[in-house]
C-alpha cells in the first residue's frame, strides 16, 4: 500500500511555486513596435500616438501650405532678413518712447522752471510712434518716415490694408518678423505696427539708406504685390498629378499620330 500522503496513481507531480521577488519584479521583454527594444535604423515617430495640441498644430501647418494664399496675405510672410533687422532695429532704439517714470520727471521740471519764471525747454523728443490709430494717422498726414509691420499679427484684418496704404502714399514700409520685439521696442507686450516720424541729423542718412531699401523690397516689389502662396500639393499628389500629366501627353501623341495618318 502506497504511505499516506505520497502521489497516488494518475496523479500530477506536486512543483513548489516560484517565489517572486517584490523588489526586482519579473518584466518581461515585448519586440512588437513601441516595446522593450526600439529597432535600428527604423524612424517609428509615425507610429506615435501624439497629444491633440501637438495633431493640430501639424494639421494648420499642412493646411496653410495646401490652400492658396491671395497676395495681399501672402506678403506677410516675406520679412526682412536678420542683419536688416538688426540694423532697423539698432536705429529705432535710440528714439524709444519715453517710460512713464521718464515723462513724469520731465513734465515736474518744466512745471518748476516755468513756475520760476524762466523760459521752459521742455519739448517732446523724437520718439517712436505705435498703436494703429497714432501709425495710420502718421501715414495719411504723410508724417511717417518709416513704418514697420509685424508679420504675426492675429487677425492679421487689423493690419491686412497698411501695406496698400503705404504704397499709396508712398510712405516706406517693412514687413518683421516678431510683434513681440515690436512691443519691446515702445515697452508694451506686443506691438502691430510702428512708425518714426523724424529723426536726428546725425542719423538722417541712417534712415535714407533703409527707406531705399524698403522701398526696392516692399514698395515697389511687383513680385510681392501680385504673386499668390500656398497650393503646395503632397508628394502622393504630385505623383498622381504626374501620371495623369503623362497620360494625357501619350494620349495627345496617338491623336496627332492618327490625324497624320489620315
Amino acid at each position: 500500500m502506497p504511505k499516506k500522503g505520497g502521489n497516488k496513481k494518475g496523479d500530477k507531480p506536486r512543483v513548489a511555486k516560484a517565489t517572486v521577488d517584490p523588489l526586482f519584479p519579473s518584466r518581461p521583454r515585448t519586440f512588437t513596435i513601441g516595446g522593450a527594444i526600439r529597432p535600428r535604423g527604423r524612424d517609428l515617430s509615425r507610429f506615435v500616438k501624439w497629444p491633440k495640441y501637438i495633431r493640430v498644430q501639424r494639421q494648420r501647418a499642412v493646411l496653410y501650405q495646401r490652400l492658396k494664399i491671395p497676395p495681399a496675405v501672402n506678403q506677410f510672410t516675406k520679412v526682412i532678413t536678420k542683419n536688416e533687422a538688426m540694423t532697423v532695429f539698432t536705429l529705432l532704439n535710440k528714439y524709444r518712447p519715453e517710460t512713464k517714470d521718464a515723462r513724469k520727471q520731465r513734465l515736474e521740471e518744466s512745471a518748476a522752471a516755468t513756475a520760476e519764471g524762466k523760459k521752459s525747454k521742455d519739448k517732446s523728443p523724437n520718439v517712436v510712434k505705435y498703436g494703429l490709430k497714432e501709425v495710420t494717422a502718421a501715414i495719411e498726414e504723410k508724417q511717417a518716415e518709416l513704418v514697420l509691420i509685424a508679420c504675426d499679427v492675429d487677425p492679421i484684418e487689423l493690419v491686412i490694408w497698411m501695406p496698400a496704404l503705404c504704397r499709396k502714399m508712398d510712405v516706406p514700409f517693412m514687413i518683421v518678423k516678431d510683434k513681440a520685439r515690436l512691443g519691446a521696442l515702445v515697452h508694451t507686450k506686443t506691438a502691430a505696427c510702428v512708425a518714426i516720424t523724424s529723426v536726428g541729423p546725425e542719423d538722417s542718412g541712417q534712415l535714407n539708406i533703409l527707406q531705399d531699401l524698403a522701398r526696392d523690397k516692399f514698395n515697389n516689389n511687383a513680385d510681392m504685390i501680385r504673386k499668390w502662396g500656398g497650393g503646395i500639393m503632397g508628394l502622393k499628389t504630385k505623383a498622381k498629378l504626374e501620371k495623369r500629366a503623362k497620360a494625357m501627353a501619350v494620349e495627345e501623341a496617338k491623336k496627332q499620330a492618327s490625324l497624320g495618318r489620315a
